[in-house]
């Protein structure tokens, strides 16, 4: 046997394996999320088998006696798939993988990720993140010959004299590492400068993330009336995706859908997807969207947190607990939250209010009179703020723009009160 960068297929008969340790508390959620992803994937779970353990042996994670308890329970549960609820190193995969009979391949949770993010990247960039972090993951963990290759990055080179297999797939694996890095470079200047344009436009962003199967989706097409994939699953969102959303006050706003966080979420998948997370980290707003049905919302909800602090998000987040219309049982609320249906459109005027809120508390809306010959503020102003109207007198540029209050005292000079019969004071 030898790892494959096959993905998990359709009607695959899965054992789930879980290695419980004292740090790690949510062991059962993890197990069950685990599930889901497989099934996502077409595979049928046929058991679990839990070991816990003061500590992962550093070998094979689990005992000699349940490696082998697994190694049975597969073959009389005709299992054709072993996947572990956590990332294994090389060495513990090499070691559980020559444990198992033969005919039988070895996952961990990383690699049903993978599997997930492969199935449901559509575009062009989707599947180059995805097709890196693969490729990332099985390097250290490449041992002998396989055959699919092909799938993820073409055909092998002829062997070279005295070069063995597993060198030149190695080699060939580097370089194509090396082609993706630089695809997406280009693509990662080519969002920064696309992101600079509509800051000089002075478009506010809002982007929406949180845990995985939280409506995010149905949230973007409610609120902006689009059409975006929107399908109970786990990750069915990995491309992000950006509509024009107007607020109450008429103010525009950019707002993007993300993909979903987990608990672990590999950094291989974190450093990949650098596009969707930009879209988070750049924004000037972030709604952490949860479940408010699930039982486990206040966890998935640290998740999300912890994962947005990382990304330096911390002062600009607001927390919206959605799915209310099915939510039966009270829950511990965050402070200054707000609880939605996305798919009824229950609480959304109150979102939608509190989002202007938060835009008008760092702007102001002002009318300024700037004479000609301080032609260099004026186009300071045109340049970095939002312009509402204009308007040329005798003596210079009638304005009236939003202003970020950081900025005000550069044009506090030009402050003027605009008077019933139209003129300025």
């Amino acid at each position: 046997m030898n790892i494959t960068t096959e993905t998990t297929r359709e009607g695959a008969r899965v054992l789930l394996i879980s290695v419980v340790t004292p740090d790690f508390t949510d062991a059962d959620r993890s197990l069950c999320e685990l599930k889901e992803l497989c099934e996502n994937l077409g595979a049928e779970c046929v058991g679990e088998i839990t070991q816990k353990r003061n500590q992962l042996h550093p070998a094979t994670c689990v005992g000699e006696g349940k490696l082998e308890e697994i190694a049975r329970t597969a073959e009389a549960y005709e299992a054709d798939t072993v996947v572990f609820d956590l990332e294994l190193t090389p060495s513990q995969f090499s070691n559980i993988e020559d444990a198992l009979p033969d005919g039988i391949t070895l996952k961990d949770r990383t690699m049903i990720i993978l599997d997930v993010f492969a199935d449901r990247a559509l575009s062009a960039e989707g599947k180059l993140q995805v097709e890196l972090a693969t490729l990332q993951y099985l390097l250290p963990r490449l041992k002998g010959s396989y055959e699919s290759l092909s799938r993820i990055g073409g055909g092998l080179y002829e062997r070279g004299a005295g070069e063995s297999k597993l060198e030149l797939d190695r080699r060939h694996i580097r370089r194509r590492i090396a082609i993706l890095k630089e695809r997406t470079n280009e693509l990662a200047e080519r969002r920064s400068y696309l992101r600079e344009r509509r800051k000089k436009q002075e478009i506010p962003s809002v982007a929406i993330c949180g845990y995985t199967n939280a409506g995010k989706s149905t949230l973007l097409n409610t609120l902006t009336e689009s059409d975006v994939l929107a399908e109970n699953k786990l990750f069915a969102t990995l491309d992000p995706t950006t509509r024009l959303l107007k607020l109450p006050d008429n103010r525009e706003v950019l707002l993007s859908d993300t993909v979903g966080f987990i608990r672990r979420l590999p950094h291989n998948l974190v450093n990949a997807f650098a596009s969707t997370l930009e879209e988070v980290a750049q924004s000037d707003v972030v709604l952490v969207l949860c479940d408010a049905s699930d039982p486990d919302v206040e966890a998935q909800l640290s998740v999300s947190l912890s994962l947005l602090e990382d990304l330096g998000c911390k002062g600009k987040v607001l927390v919206v607990y959605n799915k209310c219309d099915i939510c039966d049982d009270p829950f511990s609320a965050q402070v200054g939250a707000v609880r939605i249906s996305a798919k009824t459109g229950k609480g959304l005027d109150v979102l939608l209010k509190k989002l202007e809120f938060m835009f008008s508390e760092n702007t102001t809306d002002v009318d300024l009179l700037i004479p000609y010959a301080k032609a260099s503020d004026y186009y300071r102003l045109m340049q970095n703020e939002k312009i509402l109207s204009e308007e040329a007198t005798d003596i210079g540029h009638q304005v009236r723009a939003r202003i970020e209050n950081k900025s005000l005292h550069l044009y506090r000079q030009y402050f003027c009160i605009s008077t019933e019969e139209g003129g300025i004071q």
